[in-house]
């Protein structure tokens, strides 16, 4: 686990990002004593599911001594199971409550799980399980009946980039609104992520204002300029501007289903733009001021064959990115399916 995660991990409900719909619940059920025997925190990785789950297990007032973490992933078996059910019947040290979190939960084997049910349906007054995954689809339906089941939510660009530049602050280094964009799409969802490209760049770089460059040098992303050429190629039908792009990305071993993803939030907000949707605030929020004002300057010189087709190309070379031997051929497919039409 990366140094800032750790250093800047929730301790409190207060310090949860983008999961007040369980903060609530869980705050109420404490306040008003309702304590459910059995949790179940289900969500894509880095959302903060064990955070949670350590800070129900303070607020309900349970000390370290009486703290049980185990990771399913690499404790799955029936054996370490059938612990778990001899240990339930011992009384907390010095708490109320004695708190189970089992991460990964997905990961126990049939047999763990038969072994598991009559504790989770049954337990000692004084345990509380708490159950993560991000793999909600393969928990038995007999465990999820069994639990108050909450689904995290995944932090959308927006959330993470406020979040890097919160972190960057925090840390005594400013980082310039494109950099922050850059994070947050690196992050992919996962705070965890984010917080991990942030520890790269820090860590490799001794100035006080990080650049998005930076954040390219650091993380091995390709660099903005050759998403802008992949999108004049489109508005100008230039193919071979278009193939030089993906080439140079290539040669600087871009990784190119990150590059697909870069040129489809792009190519989105241009779509908008040549639409004129009204979403210029939406936009304007999202990307750096020269950057809007390219993206604005290029919808106005684009025809009407920018068409939802085009979109509709770089999805699916954002889906085959490394299906084939040949990391370029996905997008080098979708231009020029994209200027033909």
């Amino acid at each position: 686990m990366n140094v800032l995660y750790r250093k800047y991990r929730p301790q409190t409900f207060k310090d949860i990002i983008g999961q007040s719909h369980i903060v609530k619940v869980l705050e109420g059920a404490i306040k008003f004593g309702n304590i459910s025997h059995a949790y179940l925190f289900s969500g894509p990785r880095g959302t903060g599911k064990t955070s949670m789950a350590r800070i129900l297990s303070r607020e309900v007032g349970t000390s370290p001594n009486d703290l049980v973490e185990m990771d399913a992933a690499s404790n799955r078996g029936i054996d370490d199971v059938r612990e778990i059910r001899e240990s339930v019947n011992t009384l907390p040290f010095e708490s109320r409550y004695k708190v189970y979190i089992i991460d990964e939960v997905h990961m126990l084997t049939k047999d763990a799980w038969n072994a598991f049910l009559k504790t989770l349906e049954e337990p000692p007054r004084h345990v509380i399980f708490i159950l993560a995954t991000t793999e909600l689809e393969k928990v038995p339906d007999t465990v999820i009946s069994r639990c108050q089941t909450f689904q995290f939510k995944q932090p959308n660009q927006a959330t993470l980039k406020d979040f890097a530049l919160a972190i960057a602050k925090l840390e005594r280094t400013k980082l310039e609104p494109e950099a922050a964009e850059l994070v947050a799409l690196l992050g992919d969802g996962s705070f965890r992520d984010a917080h991990g490209i942030l520890e790269k760049v820090l860590s490799s770089t001794k100035g006080k204002n990080i650049t998005r460059q930076e954040i390219e040098q650091a993380t091995g992303a390709p660099k903005a300029e050759l998403v802008r050429e992949i999108l004049e190629a489109l508005v100008e039908k230039n193919i071979e501007k278009g193939m030089k792009a993906i080439q140079r990305a290539g040669e600087a071993n871009a990784e190119m289903k990150l590059f697909a993803k870069l040129i489809l939030e792009r190519l989105r907000f241009l779509f908008l733009l040549r639409l004129k949707a009204g979403m210029d605030d939406y936009i304007v929020e999202r990307v750096s001021e020269d950057d809007f004002k390219f993206l604005k300057n290029l919808a106005d010189k684009a025809g009407p064959s920018l068409t939802a087709d085009v979109l509709l190309h770089f999805i699916t070379a954002y889906e085959d990115s490394g299906r084939t031997s040949i990391p370029e051929l996905a997008l080098e497919l979708a231009l020029a399916d994209s200027i033909k039409s």
